[in-house]
């Protein structure tokens, strides 16, 4: 018990972010859980070690690597300008965002856009005077809307394509939720619309070009984005073709990064502005979920609960509420084998995915994209979204999703 007290512990600070006067940030927060956790043996220091996925830090690193160069370049200015110089109300530019960032992430998967679309949210707030709370919400829940509709859209998706015993998973996710996915995107607009009014103002957008700052290291991260792009589509097909199992994630954002790493000049500021404090966020995370894993809380109280696990409406209601405890993916770890057992259907499966990704929108804790832009916001430019602030849109957006999924799934 004394691992899911850490957690709880974890969950009020990261809520109030405040000690006394000391104003304390996600990653330092997630951190003193772990040392919490291993300092009262609830983990040992190997089990700690093990329980660390080097695959996820370094996908982030390449990631963060390329976005960092895309941004220090002036590129990724530019490219914000072209995305959405045709946007000339903040209606339209957050429907742009919602639909543009939300689409990319079925593809480029939720973390990546959440790193690179972070900047370009927040150059687009400053630049047109909207709240910057505003466009981080609107990203945040493109993203994990998104992502829900495709294998490999994020990591806890991937896992159900590969060890859920799908025929074709890009047929079986498409196939059922891009038509909710589409519906749910605009739900998010509907839901920011009503519950951040104020924020969107009057009055036409004015935008401006971006001149690009320098042009060699936007050459490179060009190249590195263009690698991204190639790679993601090489996986797919290869996905397609039943030969893609040992192209891991990991080795797209880590090719993509050499380009910058070997070439430019600028490599050792890049490395020095990357967002380490996230990678530690990540790292911290690992330990402490691992020791609640261990402590067998949850597993116990789903195998004693008696509930029908394997129907639609339960999936999707215990995977959005756990997700927020001992997140997504050990969630979904956890529950497939339940499913596997049951002899679950393919409805079953695609639940699974939905519910543990549109837990995201929920609370902050409920999807590392949502940890990514926060964490990248506060560093770079003193911008945040607070606990409050967060759940009071992404629960009811979150519930909302899951009806409209869910009158789908019924007829799967």
């Amino acid at each position: 018990m004394i691992a899911i007290i850490i957690l709880l512990a974890v969950f009020a600070l990261i809520a109030v972010r405040q000690v006394g006067g000391v104003r304390l940030q996600i990653w330092q927060i997630m951190l003193a859980g772990a040392a919490a956790a291993l300092l009262t043996g609830q983990i040992t220091p190997l089990a700690a070690l093990a329980s660390i996925n080097p695959d996820v830090l370094l996908f982030l690193f390449g990631m963060f690597v390329v976005g960092e160069a895309l941004a220090e370049s002036g590129y990724l200015s530019h490219l914000s300008y072209s995305l959405f110089k045709k946007a000339r109300s903040v209606d339209q530019l957050v429907l742009l965002v919602l639909f543009g960032m939300g689409i990319a992430s079925a593809f480029l998967m939720n973390d990546t856009l959440a790193i690179i679309g972070t900047p370009v949210v927040l150059l687009l707030a400053r630049k047109h005077v909207i709240s910057p709370k505003l466009m981080m919400l609107a990203l945040a829940f493109a993203v994990t809307i998104g992502s829900a509709m495709s294998p490999i859209g994020n990591p806890q998706n991937l896992l159900i394509a590969i060890n859920g015993s799908m025929g074709n998973p890009f047929v079986a996710f498409f196939g059922v939720l891009f038509l909710p996915t589409m519906i749910n995107l605009f739900v998010a607009y509907l839901l920011l619309k009503l519950l951040c009014r104020k924020d969107f103002r009057s009055g036409s957008l004015c935008h401006s070009g971006e001149h690009i700052m320098d042009r060699k290291l936007a050459r490179l991260s060009k190249i590195s984005l263009c690698i991204v792009v190639a790679l993601v589509a090489a996986k797919i097909a290869a996905v397609f073709l039943g030969v893609g199992d040992g192209f891991r994630l990991t080795y797209i954002a880590l090719i993509a990064a050499l380009p910058i790493l070997v070439f430019s000049e600028r490599r050792a500021r890049v490395l020095r502005k990357i967002d380490w404090h996230t990678l530690a966020f990540f790292a911290a995370m690992f330990v402490l979920m691992q020791s609640v894993w261990d402590s067998g809380f949850f597993q116990a109280a789903i195998n004693g609960s008696g509930l029908d696990m394997a129907s639609v409406p339960m999936i999707l209601g215990i995977s959005m509420l756990l997700s927020q405890l001992i997140s997504n993916v050990p969630l979904v770890a956890l529950y497939l084998p339940m499913l596997g057992h049951a002899g679950a259907s393919s409805a079953s499966l695609i639940a699974l995915a939905v519910g543990s990704t549109i837990a995201g929108n929920m609370l902050i804790l409920g999807a590392a994209s949502n940890v990514i832009i926060i964490q990248n916001a506060e560093k770079r430019y003193g911008e945040t979204i607070t606990f409050r602030e967060f759940a009071r849109v992404g629960i009811p957006l979150a519930i909302a999703n899951a009806l409209v999924y869910w009158a789908f799934l019924a007829f799967v």
